[in-house]
């Protein structure tokens, strides 16, 4: 999850001129991030192994 200081921060490193959908889409982003972030801190990860027997089972 974001924090508000996250959240102004990256308000604060958009463009002057940016549409609402622009905000949206640029905070979704680094919402995927931190939770990918926070899965590896958690330990929540997958090894290579572990990822390639999903992808051949998403890919048939």
């Amino acid at each position: 999850m974001l924090t508000k200081t996250q959240i102004k921060s990256a308000f604060d490193s958009l463009p002057e001129n940016v549409s609402i959908e622009q905000v949206i889409e640029h905070l979704i982003f680094l919402d995927k991030v931190q939770k990918g972030l926070d899965d590896s801190d958690g330990g929540r990860v997958n090894t290579v192994e572990e990822a390639k027997q999903k992808l051949n089972k998403w890919l048939k």
